[in-house]
């Protein structure tokens, strides 16, 4: 407070005292005790009023004592428990809360982890994955605030997520306590299987194994590849010290439709202490791609069975070759060819318009272009009858899916009526462009007209068996040109089939993994319909419950959780429609905890290095505990803090000033002197 206002507050003092003696006192001839009490309020108000208008401001100071933080982030994962080690992880806990000079130095606060960091002070080691590095970005952001070391209570096994030896620590004291054996036992793994999802019907599909060794003998196993419990595949393994890891790769038959499930095994070594992660289970969708194609033709030709020999190359395709004036039921095909069209065709045109269906358009020397100028809008000839031979430049540009460079611009020309070619449609993409007398054009000669399913696509010239030729001559196998010919009908073929309930799953799940199902639902005039209310039924031999899907991101969805290994089957009910889907799926079991067999103590080991500390293990707890202690920058910080509060604030006062006038007034008329 400074002069001024003290000068002010005397000033208003001397006022107050002036003011209630003239009123009072001065020529007063009864000087009693009524007239001191008076006297004594009135001062007290107008003193208290006139230090309100003053409004002075007093300084408080507080005084804290600010302990830094002792944050232990301990592991809560299967991994622990499969290690045997909850007995020493809650000793190690008992430790630090019982120590009171500890807890007089710190505060101590407790988070548990597995895939995201929790408070707790129960740890269950139920967690099924591990992602040490994310948990020790989820502390760092809260420790930010305030003085604070972490202690790293786990066995450094970490499942998901980034490499936490390679965490970024600074500013911050991570101090790794590693749990479990340190021990670096013989062991084979089977790191990691790669394998697709999907398999076709009759096809083989690659299985790619990843085996690793750590160990300092030679060993000689095998690995193998069942179903049930029959072998379908083998091959022996050998390692050593220095060459520690192989990869093999098996081609499995896809012999029956279906999800099918396989057990993959890497066969344990003598006295090997964890088989756990000698194991991997994994299953394949068997789906039929059979795919039935129509090929019309008005006239024989050698590219007639050219075309069918490339297309059935792939044994899930038939090509059936049918002349104009025969039975064509076009619906009954999945795709349609029509070779050099000419005006007998307009049927055909009109039959696939009604049904929305792809074609392949073929054009050559028969061709009538007339016609074809008049049937379709994506592209017109401006044609003469005499011929050209057309050769093949391939379009880098072109992305709709992958083809490999079959040489097609180093082939034997096509041939098709001569003539300039004009694009009528915007949605056109050319696969190879038309070379005419050595000169490269824009005009195409293999291209795909519109996109997603409704497509069409055209090749304009004949003699395609000449290059299926080629091929064979250069390659001596017919399967470039055969692959890149599947690929285009792959692309162009299609099964539509318009639900208004759809759904997307996986026909496998692995254990652990969170079950999710989406669907989309659609109204008579196949508009998505963001009211509809989806209920689902799970039955499977562990038990049946409901569920309900919720609106998300323009579709529904509903997430089972996570569930017990088995087979599950399921119905989903649009209960106003009663429109219903049904379909089963497989949770493969697969435990990644408790493939460890020892704590990793390589890791943090770096982690320590990393954030400049050093690594404590279990039996060296008392000595990380007397090390903070004895440590000066960890002792509590007395901090004191000066607060300001102007006179005003405090209400009370406001009440004084009140409560004296009240009492004058009531004085005074107890004594009738109002």
């Amino acid at each position: 407070m400074n002069l001024s206002t003290i000068l002010f507050i005397a000033l208003a003092a001397i006022f107050a005292l002036g003011f209630a003696f003239f009123q009072y006192l001065y020529k007063s001839k009864k000087r009693g005790k009524d007239v001191y009490i008076l006297f004594a309020l009135r001062f007290l108000s107008v003193f208290v009023l006139l230090l309100l208008l003053i409004n002075p401001k007093l300084t408080f100071t507080s005084y804290s004592l600010e302990k830094p933080m002792l944050i232990l982030v301990v592991d809560d994962s299967e991994s622990i428990k499969h290690l045997e080690q909850e007995d020493s992880v809650r000793i190690i806990l008992e430790n630090f809360r019982a120590n009171e000079k500890l807890n007089e130095q710190f505060d101590l606060v407790q988070y548990n982890f597995g895939n995201n960091l929790k408070p707790g002070d129960n740890n269950e080691f139920k967690e099924t994955e591990t992602n040490i590095f994310s948990v020790l970005e989820s502390v760092k952001a809260l420790s930010q605030k305030k003085e604070a070391i972490i202690g790293l209570i786990s066995d450094g096994n970490q499942t998901s997520g980034r490499n936490f030896q390679y965490f970024n620590a600074q500013n911050t004291e991570i101090y790794p306590l590693v749990i479990g054996d340190t021990t670096q036992y013989a062991d084979l793994e089977l790191s990691r299987l790669n394998v697709n999802n999907y398999a076709f019907l009759n096809n083989r599909f690659p299985v790619e194994a990843f085996i690793s060794y750590s160990g300092e003998k030679s060993i000689n196993t095998r690995f193998v590849i069942k179903a049930g419990n029959n072998t379908i595949f083998s091959e022996e393994v050998s390692l050593n010290a220095e060459n520690n890891s192989t990869i093999i790769q098996a081609k499995l038959p896809a012999s029956k439709l279906g999800v099918l499930s396989y057990d993959a095994e890497i066969i344990p070594i003598e006295n090997e202490k964890n088989t756990a992660n000698n194991t991997k289970s994994f299953a394949v969708e068997v789906i039929d791609e059979r795919t039935e194609i129509l090929l019309v033709s008005a006239i024989p030709h050698p590219d007639l069975g050219a075309i069918k020999k490339a297309i059935e190359t792939n044994k899930q395709r038939q090509l059936d070759i049918k002349y104009i004036q025969d039975d064509l039921n076009v619906e009954d095909y999945q795709l349609v060819i029509l070779y050099q069209p000419n005006s007998s065709f307009l049927s055909v045109f009109e039959d696939l318009e009604e049904n929305n269906q792809n074609y392949l358009l073929i054009s050559g020397t028969k061709t009538n272009w007339n016609f074809l100028n008049g049937i379709q809008d994506f592209v017109k000839k401006d044609f003469t009858n005499q011929t050209q031979e057309v050769f093949a430049v391939k379009n880098p540009n072109f992305n709709q899916f992958q083809l490999e460079e079959v040489g097609f611009s180093n082939f034997p020309p096509l041939e098709d009526k001569f003539g300039s070619i004009s694009i009528l449609s915007n949605s056109i993409e050319s696969i190879y462009f038309q070379e005419i007398e050595n000169v490269e054009t824009s005009q195409p000669l293999i291209a795909i007209q519109g996109k997603g399913q409704d497509k069409k696509a055209f090749i304009l010239g004949e003699n395609i068996w000449r290059w299926r030729s080629a091929a064979f001559m250069e390659d001596k196998s017919f399967e470039e040109f055969d692959n890149f010919f599947g690929k285009l009908i792959q692309n162009l073929a299609s099964k539509k089939q318009r639900e208004r309930l759809t759904l997307d799953y996986k026909s496998f799940y692995y254990e652990n993994e969170s079950v999710n199902i989406s669907a989309n639902f659609f109204d008579q005039n196949y508009q998505f319909d963001p009211k509809a209310n989806l209920n689902i039924s799970v039955e499977s031999s562990l038990g049946n419950f409901e569920s309900q899907f919720i609106l998300k991101n323009n579709g529904y969805e509903v997430d089972l959780g996570d569930l017990s290994p088995g087979t599950y089957t399921f119905k989903i009910v649009e209960t106003g429609s009663q429109i219903s889907r049904s379909g089963s799926f497989e949770i493969i079991a697969y435990n990644i905890e408790q493939k460890f067999v020892s704590a990793n103590k390589n890791a943090m080991l770096a982690l320590a290095e990393n954030s400049g500390t050093v690594v404590f293990y279990q039996n060296q707890i008392q000595e990380f505990i007397d090390g903070l202690l004895s440590e000066d920058k960890y002792k509590p910080i007395q901090k004191s803090q000066q607060k300001a509060v102007p006179l005003i604030d405090w209400y009370y006062l406001l009440f004084l000033l009140v409560l004296t006038l009240a009492a004058e007034w009531f004085y005074r008329k107890y004594k009738g002197l109002i």
